[in-house]
């Protein structure tokens, strides 16, 4: 197995070989093993979940000194792989050797449950903000950017033909981009530090 070709819930994760030059022709494979095309939506829609992870891991580099929000962070970068895998495993309805790993609601409720405890500690919110503040916050926002980016590529995949996307995989997105909005406050001194949009400041 290769590092683009998640697997579900009982497989076995062996990485004793990074190249294999069967992508050489622009193609992958799923977790089911079907060959896609690497621009296919499937491909976007787990890349672009791949890369909010990416931008999670720099986030934490601000972070590890939280002791409430880098959990939180560490919970979400190990769903995204769980959501990876999801993407990775569509369900058209024929049967698997492994038991497929797919997003619950229950991650989804927590992450609602985790945006209401930041959210209750913020300053109240006059403006838009922009992005920026400290290290943390400035990061916290592009990976809110990317997560949003990713959403609408699930988005897209779920709306096309024969391409089965999970309700939950995309609430888990949705959720995620605000769950990394109200911790881009909370990084700018639960926010105090928020820098603020000032319509036409600048005519």
């Amino acid at each position: 197995m290769v590092a683009d070709e998640p697997r579900g819930l009982t497989a076995v994760v062996t990485l004793n070989r990074i190249y294999t030059r069967t992508g050489d022709d622009g193609t992958t494979r799923l977790a089911t093993g079907e060959p896609v095309p690497k621009d296919s939506l499937r491909v976007e829609a787990y890349g672009g979940v791949d890369e909010t992870n990416a931008c999670l891991g720099l986030v934490r580099l601000h972070t590890a000194a939280d002791a409430i929000l880098d959990p939180i962070l560490g919970r979400i970068q190990n769903d995204l792989f769980d959501l990876g895998a999801d993407l990775a495993t569509p369900d058209r309805g024929k049967p698997v050797e492994w038991e497929p790993l797919r997003i619950l609601q229950s991650q989804v409720d927590r992450l609602e449950t985790e945006i209401d405890r930041l959210n209750a500690e913020l300053s109240d919110l006059t403006s838009f903000v922009l992005p920026g503040g400290t290290p943390a916050a400035a990061a916290l926002h592009q990976a809110r950017t990317v997560c949003r980016r990713a959403e609408r590529a699930c988005v897209a995949l779920a709306a096309a033909p024969d391409e089965p996307v999970s309700a939950a995989a995309v609430k888990y997105l949705n959720r995620l981009s605000d769950l990394l909005f109200v911790a881009g406050r909370w990084a700018n001194d639960k926010g105090a530090g928020d820098v603020l949009w000032v319509p036409g400041a600048n005519r």
